[in-house]
């Protein structure tokens, strides 16, 4: 597996029973793509679709973008067909496989297992296929941290809010958001940052799941904001017009990149024998220190992550 974390702000899915669609999906500018096995694809349509998806894979097109195949689920019957069929036909040119509805630790070893045996049947790099683990119920929430340890594998940890709401009985037929009469606060708070508190405790990344309604650009926002501000590194796109405002909301602005790479300077030269070996200095009216220096750090890496470039530059000041 990859020792870079790679961007993942928007996460394209595409049915993988439908060819035009797969086409499509390599003219679009999504950082992720994800072909689909699973809720997308009718039960008897899935034979078909890994067909087209490993077409799809081996035909190439798809540029810079992370390659996923979302499998279905180890409480069905294809999960192991899809594995097989998808690495052993694509597995060359396949970034991860996606878990759905993960429930326990052992769940994701055994993806790693029938990996390994795969790769090491076909002569592949052992490992090199990472996997991507969706948390979709309160039994997957719970196990969440064992989940994001089971596999150096694993990449990222996504949350699955429409499974996820009917598996608790949320009262609600919108997903991604309020539930009706839930006036206060955010009811996905907990869920949102218990996942993102196993992914960051384990050097994994964090995704927000989908949101429902296409047609509604502004929810989108609105929605893709909130996990954007806890500090998740992307969300799904179901839309092309979702995708720019994924790019857009999980990169820094451009104010915020060259401020976080002038503090990056500032300490450096602060710290730095020139700078008279300080803990701490003044960044114009704020003072800047080490705690400072690591907030910076976080900006500065997705904005370059995002190919920013800075408007600004540092001058020591004169002595």
């Amino acid at each position: 597996m990859t020792e870079t974390l790679r961007p993942r702000r928007s996460c394209l899915a595409v049915p993988g029973s439908n060819p035009r669609f797969l086409e499509k999906a390599k003219t679009l500018n999504s950082d992720q793509v994800f072909l689909d096995l699973e809720d997308a694809c009718a039960p008897l349509a899935k034979p078909g679709a890994r067909k087209n998806i490993v077409a799809a894979l081996n035909e190439g097109g798809w540029g810079e973008r992370i390659r996923t195949v979302r499998v279905n689920d180890w409480t069905t019957h294809w999960t192991y067909r899809d594995v097989i069929e998808v690495v052993e036909g694509a597995g060359q040119n396949l970034d991860c496989i996606m878990l759905p509805k993960v429930q326990s630790a052992d769940q994701v070893v055994a993806l790693d297992i029938l990996l390994t045996q795969i790769e090491k049947t076909m002569g592949f790099e052992v490992g090199k296929i990472g996997i991507e683990a969706q948390i979709e119920n309160a039994q997957g929430l719970i196990a969440v941290d064992a989940i994001a340890k089971a596999s150096p594998r694993v990449e990222t940890i996504i949350f699955g809010p429409a499974d996820f709401m009917a598996s608790i009985n949320m009262k609600s037929l919108v997903v991604g958001e309020q539930p009706p009469g839930y006036d206060v606060g955010d009811a996905y708070h907990h869920i949102l940052m218990s996942i993102l508190m196993a992914a960051r405790a384990n050097n994994k990344q964090a995704i927000d799941g989908p949101y429902l309604q296409v047609r509604d650009p502004d929810g989108y926002r609105r929605v893709t904001a909130r996990s954007a501000a806890l500090g998740f590194d992307g969300k799904w796109v179901l839309h092309p017009d979702q995708i720019g405002i994924a790019n857009e909301l999980f990169s820094p602005t451009q104010e915020q990149y060259d401020h976080a790479e002038m503090i990056l300077d500032a300490y450096d030269w602060c710290t730095s024998e020139a700078g008279g070996k300080k803990g701490s200095a003044m960044l114009g009216d704020e003072m800047i220190d080490e705690a400072s220096r690591k907030m910076a750090l976080v900006i500065s890496g997705k904005g370059r992550a995002a190919g920013m470039a800075r408007t600004t530059s540092f001058t020591p000041p004169e002595s």
